[in-house]
This record gives C-alpha cells, structure tokens and sequence, in this order.
C-alpha cells in the first residue's frame, strides 16, 4: 500500500471513528447527526476541524455557579410559587392571566423564573431612543452599572457608552461591562485598556486560551443586559455599534424591540448578569443587597427566562411552542431569522391549520447569506400552511418578538433559530399583560405601513437559482 493510500484509509478510519462518536456518544437530534456526518463525509479533513469548533458539545459540567445564589432565596420563592399553581392558589393581578398558569409553571420548574407582577415596562423599538435613555440612566447612577452585550464596537456609539462608564467609573460608580469575545472580536483592545485604567472592569466571555485559537466561538453569549443600580433593567435585541443607530448604509434603518424595565424583575435580571460575570472573571461578585433595590413600580406580570447550550431543555423555544399552542386568535412573530427546528415549525403549523391567524414578519435583506436563505426555505412551508409573510423593507428587522391573543408576549435576545435555541446563551422576557401586548401589537400594525405581502404564488415564481441556495443553506440549517 502506497502512502498516499495509507493517509487516505487513516483518514476514512478516523471519520467513521468519529462519526460513530457522534451517532453514540454525543447523542445530538438526527437532524444535527447527519449534517455532521456530510460534513465528514465530503470533506474528511477540513471537516474534523470544523467539528472542533462547531459540533463539540459543552461540557456537562455547571458553567454558571454562584455559592451565595440561596440567601436570595429562589429556590424557595420558585417551590412556593410552583405549590400555589398545583394547589389552585396563584394569585395574579389580571384574573385573565389565570389560563397562562401552565406557560409559568413551565418557566418556574425548569429554569427558575421566578413569576413578579409588580413591573413598569417602556417598548423602545428605535436604536437612538433606546440609547439616548439607557446612557440618561447610567449618567444617573449612584452606585453600579452592569452590562453585558454581544457586540460591542469601537465605533461613535461604542465610545460614546464608554466615556460615560469610564466617568462614572472615575466617579466611584462600580462598572462591569462583559462582552461576548466572538461577536466583539473587532472591539479595540486600546479602548479596553482605557476603561480598565478608568476603573471599569471588563471581561469577555469565553476568551480563547491561545489568541485566535477559540474552540467555543461556537458559544456565544448572545445576552443583552443592562441593570443599573440594582432599580433599572434592559433587555432585547439591541447590540452597541452604529449599525444599531440606523447609519449604516449596508442595513438602513435598524428595526429592533428593547425594554427598559423597573420593578421585581430587574432582581432576576441582575442574577442572570452575576452568573454570567462569576464565569468569565476572576473577580467573582459576591452576594449584596446593594445590588438588588428594584422597587414596586406597577403592574406587569414577567419573568426573565435564559438558556444556553448548558441548559437541559430549549427552555425559551420550550416557551414559545406553550405560548403558540395557547393561541386562540392570533400570533404575531418578528424575527431577523426563521429556521425552526421540528417541534416549533409542527407548532406553528398546526396555528396555522386550526384557524389562527398566524402573521410572520422577517427582513428584506440577509446579514447572514445562509442563514437568509434558510429562512425563505422554512417560509415556504408556512405560507403554504396558511400563515401571512411580511417582508420588512424600510431597513433591517432585528427584532424579536412574540405576541399571542393581545394577552401574552415574548422580547429578547432569542432568535427563532436553531442556533439560538441550542447553542448561544440568550434570555428572554416572557410578559403577561394585555395593555403591554396591545402595545407590541400597534408596533406590529406601524411596520405593516413598511412591508410587502410574500403570497404563496409569488413564493412559486422563484428563479431554480434562488431555490438551489434555499435547499443548500436549508440543508446545513442545523450546525448555522
């Protein structure tokens, strides 16, 4: 035997060796399984590498540990919560909100989301609005500012937030800024320092151990939270760069849905951003009252729910498929992408089928070629079951939104993808409130104004070309 042929039956003895690992041992969905398996198939050796980097499970190790978590008590603030629902005692502010007690209960037994009514929500769905008031709070500051985003650029916007924590930093204010290292890989490192010398502490997440070497790139914190002084919250699907602001030629106007929030649940989100910060820094947070002075403020039913590839269910996929079963008239979706894995594309299917009205609105323009393509591919299926499509063409619909029957809803960081659902960190505010919901319906009916109709006779018409990349990146939609 020649030694090229040598190299060659290595080669095919460690794919199947490591095929078989995948069937066997990391027991993925068949889905994922055989995309990998072609991957290895047809490209043997540049294929096992990108396995490496995107295939490879986590750990099953807690990646998210926090000793003092107790002296808060969720765990028996959840139980007691969870004792009232199974006993019939929940009381909630909206007696309408009774029907929902199993999307709560889903939320509390499995990821802990403490249930809080006592919230005060402001929809911002403009980047400038958004951040002229988040920069207003930290200016106002008295004793922390702690954020973490995916992307965060070195642009006029990213130094415009950096000055400000920088000042207050200076000020005395304790700054922690974390930043996703694979979505801020373009951030300055010369700006980084600069914030460090100013007082702030700033960490990524998930750095690599060899610089440009980062075998978790493929896990990324795709998190968006602000909380200030332990009293105001923000969360949703505005990242930092101009971009965001609408100024970028490339996007345009920038579409997206963020809320600024006050009350009981600013205290989860503060723990969703200790858990986070204890596993990137060294500088673990310990527990403080300090940090948690959120104040009744009025009336909205939330709870703040996360998942991540270290999660034992899809918790906020888990959320929406409850929320959409629930629907007896209607769902409205935003989304910047549409790739559903089985289980939600069955769930929106049968909406569809059963007489809701199912309305789905994504962007005219891809940031992600592939990640675009296998949106239209899923569209198809849904035009055909009978839900509307609207296609966003005033600029770029980055948002992420869920409304059901005007009562319930869903903003976040949570795409309706597989990527968010099973490989990036996200968190979710899950809302039970009528006048809020009724809010993000209006928002829904002004981008009307800004969209045409895709029917399922247009669909049809597309060129074999566009239906060849539909099938290729439909093909690969499970490891985008």
């Amino acid at each position: 035997m020649g030694a090229t042929q040598l190299i060659i039956s290595i080669i095919l003895l460690f794919n199947i060796v490591l095929s078989l690992a995948i069937i066997f041992l990391e027991r993925k969905n068949a889905t994922s399984t055989w995309a990998w398996i072609m991957v290895l198939t047809f490209i043997p050796i540049f294929g096992f590498f990108l396995y490496l980097i995107f295939g490879r499970k986590l750990s099953n190790k807690t990646i998210f540990t926090w000793d003092t978590k107790s002296k808060l008590g969720v765990k028996t603030a959840v139980q007691h919560q969870l004792r009232d629902i199974e006993s019939n005692n929940f009381q909630v502010n909206d007696e309408s909100m009774h029907e929902y007690e199993d999307l709560f209960y889903l939320h509390l037994r499995n990821n802990d989301a403490i249930f809080s009514q006592d919230n005060d929500v402001k929809i911002f769905t403009d980047g400038n609005r958004k951040f002229n008031a988040l920069i207003e709070d930290i200016e106002k500051a008295k004793d922390h500012v702690h954020l973490v985003y995916y992307i965060v650029r070195s642009d006029l916007l990213g130094q415009r937030l950096a000055d400000v924590l920088m000042r207050k930093a200076q000020e005395g204010v304790q700054v922690r800024f974390l930043y996703d290292d694979m979505g801020s890989r373009k951030l300055s490192r010369k700006l980084i320092r600069k914030m460090r010398e100013a007082g702030a502490e700033v960490e990524g997440f998930f750095p690599p151990l060899i610089p440009k070497v980062n075998l978790k790139i493929n896990h990324r914190n795709h998190r968006k939270l602000a909380i200030i002084d332990g009293k105001i919250g923000y969360t949703g699907g505005f990242n930092i760069g101009d971009e965001y602001l609408g100024v970028d030629k490339r996007f345009g106007y920038w579409r997206d849905t963020h809320l600024r929030v006050e009350g009981s649940a600013v205290n989860h989100m503060q723990t969703r951003f200790i858990l986070d910060w204890n596993q990137a820094s060294r500088n673990d947070i310990e527990y403080n009252e300090r940090y948690y002075q959120a104040q009744p403020s009025g009336k909205i039913g939330m709870q703040i729910v996360s998942s991540g590839p270290d999660s034992e269910w899809e918790q906020i996929k888990n959320g929406y498929i409850k929320m959409i079963m629930s629907a007896k008239k209607y769902v409205f979706i935003q989304t910047p992408y549409f790739i559903p894995d089985e289980s939600l594309l069955d769930a929106v299917k049968i909406a569809c089928l059963s007489g809701v009205d199912v309305r789905i609105m994504i962007p005219n323009k891809p940031d992600h070629p592939f990640v675009y393509w296998a949106t239209y591919s899923y569209i198809g299926e849904m035009l055909k079951a009978g839900a509307t499509v609207y296609i966003y063409q005033k600029g770029f619909l980055h948002a992420k939104m869920i409304v059901v029957d005007g009562k319930i809803a869903s903003v976040g960081t949570a795409n309706i993808d597989v990527r968010s659902f099973r490989l990036n960190f996200e968190v979710n505010a899950f809302l039970y409130n009528e006048t809020l919901a009724e809010m993000l319906v209006d928002e829904f009916e002004k981008d009307m104004e800004h969209v045409t109709q895709l029917t399922y006779a247009l669909y049809q018409k597309r060129p074999l070309w566009i239906k060849f990349k539909e099938s290729i990146s439909r093909l690969i939609s499970p490891i985008l």
